[in-house]
């Protein structure tokens, strides 16, 4: 059996929510929208406004946080990083 279609050959799998979600995070931290040391929305508030689990946040907070673009603060919340990182692009 062939592959057919434009992408015959190619990985064509959709990028996951969390990786989306955090996609989408970091482009509001590079526009501005999230400045330095902003608070970034709770969880409940991101899977509501995304339509998204608890698990699909934590993933992208987790991957964002790993990429230095937030910090958490055990009890407090998640932050956007002071020092945010250079030349460094999505997933």
């Amino acid at each position: 059996m062939q592959p057919r279609g434009p992408q015959a050959g190619s990985f064509t799998r959709a990028k996951a929510k969390w990786a989306q979600l955090a996609d989408h995070l970091r482009e509001r931290i590079e526009s501005g929208e999230l400045a330095p040391g902003e608070k970034l929305p709770s969880t409940a508030q991101l899977k509501e406004e995304h339509g998204v689990s608890q698990t699909v946040v934590r993933q992208a907070i987790f991957l964002l946080q790993m990429q230095g673009w937030v910090e958490g603060v055990h009890g407090v919340g998640v932050f956007v990083a002071e020092e945010l990182p250079q030349g460094q692009g999505g997933s």
